[in-house]
């Protein structure tokens, strides 16, 4: 398995007379030593690991193989191969499990592109181990059996014992179970202009950092994100769920993703875990959180060097990890959203605390997210906390559920809008089609984030009397048009600019001079 490329190894025996147990096809130490689990395991469920000069190879044999799934079908090809079970039809089965010593079998990663690749290469089945199965049968058109252990596969196999294959109504279990959340914007308590630049955020897929003090809400209000943003299609919850497979991170009896991933590493997490990689590769959490979100709480606080890696990802959509014994390539298309607090103490601009950081150990703080960086966030707001007296005399906010159906209505704008034109400007490298505006190319902004001349003035004037960077010219013509696509307007106005506008705090030239 490479990435999401799954490839099929055959395992073939020979037995001959003599002693010697040869492995050959490049298996690491796991795989090698699944020899020992097969022994225990056919002791215990009643076979002797057969005797002679054997010859294993898994073909093909230039690939290298990692891991124990390896255990279950070179059990089975052992026991075939010495005689020891008779299987009329063994080449029309895909077969994947590890083997414990009590002969029981243990889940595997990756069961669900196995699964894939089984009913590509038309397999008649596929046999898994039970806590797998149902991460595997959502791949229709195959027979996926679950089995407990090794004895159950051999009476199988043989055909002393019928087995039933699992399957799953996937699409109804999809949608019933995509409308819940444990979290919901009702339980944000003003903040409405906050409120408002993640449903913005949302409608447009853009990127956004929020700067407050410590307790006004930030990281609230990022892990309720996922209520508001489009349901998952098919599509993509089978490539996200996939990516959660192969690195081990779906739960027992799993089936589809349902929900977009929500990810949130910690500030002191290495280069290799966020972009993936290591010794056997795995999906870093920029993959982890592809279709979803990837959430950097406290910003400022990560090595420099670990959030430069973002940079091309955040652009490419895609990360290609190239090591000396592997390369691979991973899709990372998630909503960068990002919490800091404004200096050292966290308290400048508060209204109650008093900030005791000079202007330039605050400058020196917020130093540390790069311009670079910076330039691939649409969004930059400023949160003030809510005062603790008048929490109680505001009224719950608005629930998930009606921010969300104004986001689905302006998402399903923009994909109508460019349903024709995913390849205008020659698109994003690697980027596939353009569904959301944080997507849209140059030319793309010229021809559907054009301002009418009011809101052109606007800009102009903003330019000049604040300061603003040429960087963020852009960023603000995309945010404008989601704004103009959540009121149903054809036409980026005035109104919608000067909002934009207001999410480039820390475009503003005077940012350096308050102290930040």
């Amino acid at each position: 398995m490479n990435g999401l490329e799954v490839t099929t190894v055959t395992i073939e025996v020979s037995m001959n007379p003599g002693v010697m147990y040869r492995f050959t096809g490049l298996g690491d130490t796991a795989v090698r030593e699944g020899r020992n689990r097969i022994a225990a395991a056919l002791q215990q469920t009643g076979y002797k690991f057969p005797h002679g000069d054997i010859t294993v190879n898994m073909a093909p044999a230039d690939l290298r193989k990692e891991g124990s799934s390896f255990d279950l079908p070179l059990a089975i090809a052992l026991l075939a191969a010495s005689g020891s079970i008779v299987c009329e039809d063994l080449e029309r089965y895909m077969i994947v499990g590890e083997l414990s010593l009590d002969g029981s079998l243990q889940p595997v990663r990756g069961a669900l592109p196995i699964a894939i690749k089984a009913r590509k290469e038309q397999f008649k089945g596929l046999i898994v181990p039970a806590q797998n199965v149902r991460e595997a049968a959502v791949v229709n058109n195959l027979e996926v059996y679950g089995m407990e252990s090794l004895q159950d596969v051999i009476n199988f196999l043989s055909g002393r014992q019928a087995f039933e294959p699992l399957h799953i109504d996937t699409r109804r279990e999809f949608y019933e179970q995509q409308a819940h959340f444990d979290l919901d914007f009702s339980d944000v308590r003003g903040q409405n202009a906050a409120r408002r630049a993640l449903e913005v955020a949302a409608a447009g897929g853009h990127n956004l950092i929020m700067i407050g003090s410590p307790g006004s809400g930030k990281s609230m209000m990022a892990k309720r994100l996922p209520s508001i943003l489009p349901p998952l299609s098919l599509a993509e919850s089978l490539e996200t769920t996939q990516i959660h497979s192969i690195a081990g991170k779906l739960g027992r009896n799993a089936t589809l993703i349902s929900q977009r991933p929500f990810r949130a590493p910690h500030h002191t997490i290495s280069e290799v875990a966020l972009v993936g990689g290591g010794t056997n590769p795995q999906p870093g959490e920029i993959s982890l959180a592809h279709n979803g979100v990837l959430f950097a709480d406290e910003l400022t606080e990560f090595n420099k060097q670990t959030l430069e890696v973002l940079r091309q990802p955040l652009e490419d959509r895609k990360i290609t990890i190239s090591r000396a014994k592997y390369s691979l390539e991973l899709p990372c298309s998630f909503m960068f959203v990002a919490s800091c607090n404004p200096c050292p103490c966290g308290y400048y601009g508060d209204p109650t605390h008093q900030c005791v950081c000079t202007p330039g150990q605050r400058a020196r703080y917020m130093s540390r997210i790069s311009g670079p960086l910076l330039d691939r966030i649409d969004i930059q707001i400023e949160i003030t906390p809510v005062p603790f007296k008048d929490i109680s005399k505001i009224a719950p906010g608005e629930p998930s559920a009606q921010i969300r159906e104004r986001v689905v209505k302006a998402r399903q704008r923009q994909e109508e809008r460019f349903r024709d034109h995913s390849s205008i400007g020659g698109g994003r490298s690697g980027g596939g089609s353009v569904h959301c505006n944080a997507q849209m190319t140059e030319k793309m902004i010229h021809l559907y984030a054009e301002p009418d001349e009011a809101g052109v003035q606007m800009l102009r004037m903003a330019m000049e009397r604040l300061s603003l960077s040429a960087r963020a010219y852009s960023r603000i013509l995309k945010v404008a048009r989601t704004i103009a696509d959540l009121e149903n307007s054809e036409k980026v106005q005035s109104h919608h600019i000067a909002e934009a506008i207001g999410y480039r705090n820390l475009d503003r030239g005077d940012w350096a001079e308050r102290g930040i």
